[in-house]
């Protein structure tokens, strides 16, 4: 796998590259990852920790005054469940692996637990959040901000896109926690302004994304790259072989949160699928949207030219619609995010860019226009309605092609999709 077009200076890449290749294999040979003498075990294999304590409030949870006085300035009331369970394992020091499903908290679980072992007073970076897309990184940044605004954390935001002398003289700044994408991420590390000294906790977010998206040399490079007794957390609403993998060889002992797949379709979420020919498509699409009002929907297609395609049919039928996909940069990106978010725009259209870790509360209703290929992104597509809790509605445009794929969903996460009533409308 070549890593060149994650970096800007090229020739550099190649070059460290090429030695992380030679430093990975060093350390398979010395047996220097923290469990190497683990077997790989198989997915089925990974089993959640028994006796794993619940705490019921934040206050229970020994957090200083100043997090918990962010906490509730950003809206949390009580802990969701596996804020319950991992907050006070990652504030323990103990690696741990989180699994729970898009919507439940997961990022305000490995902030808060991480927040609190923060010496605001060491202008260090100590903490260090990978994420698997500049849109997810760009918000777990402006989480960590909100719930650490009156312990006078710094944070970073370093991903691609974005000027590297920025991220250069910010770092040097210093900063107390870094969030980032895998290639600015081991590209500071290569150029050494990431100085890992004093980094005491390592956050793959979304993992099973990171990896499915090919960064898989790239997580290994920043592990060997991190101190070897750092505290490890792994957090996803699905585990992968790969994930496993990455736990035996560089996790001691980690604290296993998990979900079963049948407990991780979202409660409060209504899934309902219409028969349609591809040819018809747009105009029962159109034809919803003439019926309904709801506050804000994300419809989701599986490529760029048929997110563009639709865009399209909906200006030529004088409907506001916006779309955002990989082939537009950051600052395009963020801005009709934003857009979307202040409710400027009522529909977006979008691919699996944005399935995971969005987080925009007024959305009601999700549309699979085109039915995911991978039914993981099935539970990450419609997690964008019912998010913590909320309620939500999810219609699903099936084919004679979508069929077994959307049988294979149904089966997976042990749950069943309607048909859509003639009065859906009353459901929303």
């Amino acid at each position: 796998m070549s890593m060149n077009k994650n970096y800007e200076n090229k020739n550099y890449s190649q070059s460290n590259y090429r030695r992380s290749n030679y430093e990975r294999s060093n350390y398979n040979n010395n047996n220097n990852f923290k469990n190497e003498t683990n077997e790989i075990d198989e997915i089925d294999e990974l089993i959640p920790t028994d006796n794993v304590q619940l705490y019921d409030s934040f206050e229970n949870m020994d957090l200083q005054e100043s997090l918990l006085k962010g906490i509730y300035s950003y809206g949390y009331e009580k802990p969701s469940i596996i804020q319950q369970q991992a907050i006070q394992v990652i504030n323990s020091g103990k690696d741990i692996i989180g699994q729970a499903q898009s919507g439940t908290g997961k990022t305000g679980t490995f902030s808060i637990g991480t927040l609190n072992n923060i010496n605001t007073s060491l202008n260090r970076c100590q903490a260090l959040f990978l994420s698997p897309t500049r849109e997810l990184a760009i918000q777990t940044n402006n989480v960590v901000g909100n719930l650490g605004y009156y312990m006078n954390l710094k944070t970073h935001l370093c991903i691609g896109g974005t000027a590297i002398n920025n991220d250069i003289e910010s770092i040097k700044e210093g900063v107390h926690i870094i969030i980032g994408t895998p290639g600015r991420i081991l590209d500071m590390i290569y150029r050494k302004i990431i100085n890992i000294k004093h980094i005491k906790i390592f956050i793959l977010d979304e993992a099973d994304e990171i990896l499915s998206r090919g960064f898989i040399n790239q997580i290994y490079d920043i592990f060997i790259s991190l101190p070897k007794n750092i505290q490890i957390g792994i957090f996803s609403a699905t585990m992968s072989n790969d994930i496993i993998e990455i736990t035996n060889k560089f996790m001691k002992d980690p604290v296993k949160i998990l979900l079963e797949n049948k407990e991780v379709t979202l409660e409060g979420i209504r899934q309902f699928y219409i028969d349609v020919e591809n040819n018809y498509k747009f105009d029962i699409l159109y034809d919803l949207y003439s019926i309904i009002s709801v506050t804000q929907t994300i419809i989701y297609c599986n490529s760029r030219n048929m997110v563009n395609n639709l865009q399209d049919k909906f200006k030529q039928n004088n409907f506001p619609v916006i779309s955002i996909h990989s082939d537009m940069n950051i600052q395009e990106r963020k801005q009709i995010l934003n857009e979307f978010k202040n409710g400027k725009y009522r529909i977006l259209i979008t691919t699996d860019l944005l399935a995971r870790g969005i987080d925009i509360q007024q959305v009601s209703l999700i549309i699979n226009y085109d039915i995911p290929k991978d039914k993981e992104n099935y539970i990450h597509r419609i997690g964008r309605s019912g998010r913590f809790g909320r309620k939500g509605l999810a219609i699903n445009f099936v084919s004679k092609n979508d069929k077994y794929m959307t049988q294979k969903i149904q089966e997976h996460y042990k749950t069943v999709m309607d048909e859509l009533p003639a009065n859906f409308d009353e459901l929303l």
